[in-house]
């Protein structure tokens, strides 16, 4: 009897000495879980830290990018604003105008001509409009009409459309039938296309087609009526005067010219 009691101390003995052994089994196995989730906490960490700073990189250069962008886009619209009125004027010269016709001989004895009908004179092709320097107001009041005229289109060729544009009205109120004044309306329209007033450019190749709709500059005239129509956002009157344009002047640049812009249109229209 007693060594069986004994026997049953000596197992309850032994299991209580196993529990502390099993106890710290299980907390040096709960250590290792909470060290290696660390670890891996940290290389998680330290993954989205380089996404991060890859990530500023590419801001960064996205961000030089775009202010070269910038840069190359001003500088472009500076050289397409200066080309601008020198392709106009060769587009012009192939339909056979020039910028300035030349006037008539005057002796300086003659007496004042009167104002010359609505048709203008004949261009003359190969005439360089003569410099003019001096005060555009003081100029404008001496009576000489083509002073006057060559005040504005030398403001219009140095690119001060704005300046320009009031010359050329100023113009028109001083000789409105005057041999300049097909022309004037002409380069009148120019001048707001330049600054993109395309409502303003339309009104004035309008009143050009509409008043002398057989001068040299009604084709071009026409043409530029359809762009600015197109600058308004008119799709579809911008086509059918396009159209206009290469039935009613074949062969022509500005029938070219429109039937390239009504192809751009047209492919515009299939991307959309």
């Amino acid at each position: 009897m007693r060594l069986g009691i004994k026997l049953m101390l000596v197992v309850a003995a032994a299991l209580v000495a196993a529990a502390p052994a099993h106890a710290q089994r299980q907390s040096l196995a709960d250590r290792v879980g909470s060290l290696e989730q660390q670890m891996y906490n940290n290389s998680a960490n330290q993954d989205l830290l380089n996404q991060i700073n890859q990530l500023r990189q590419q801001v960064t250069s996205l961000q030089a990018s775009i202010e070269q962008l910038q840069h190359d886009n001003a500088q472009l619209k500076q050289t397409a604003q200066d080309q601008y009125l020198d392709l106009d004027s060769r587009l012009n010269r192939l339909e056979g105008g020039s910028a300035a016709p030349a006037l008539p001989a005057i002796p300086a004895s003659a007496p004042k001509a009167p104002a010359a009908p609505a048709k203008p004179a004949a261009a003359a092709t190969s005439e360089r409009p003569p410099s003019v320097h001096g005060d555009p107001g003081s100029l404008a009041v001496t009576g000489d009409e083509r002073t006057s005229y060559n005040v504005a289109f030398d403001a219009l060729k140095a690119g001060k459309y704005d300046d320009s544009a009031q010359l050329f009205l100023s113009f028109l109120e001083l000789y409105p039938n005057g041999v300049y004044a097909p022309n004037a309306l002409y380069w009148l329209g120019e001048s707001y296309y330049a600054t993109r007033n395309f409502p303003m450019a339309e009104s004035q190749f309008r009143e050009l087609l509409s008043r002398y709709p057989t001068h040299d500059k009604a084709a071009g005239g026409l043409l530029k009526v359809g762009l600015s129509q197109y600058g308004e956002g008119k799709v579809d009157q911008a086509q059918q005067t396009l159209e206009t344009v290469v039935a009613q002047y074949p062969g022509s640049d500005a029938a070219r010219t429109a039937q390239d812009r009504l192809q751009s249109i047209r492919l515009g229209n299939q991307i959309r």
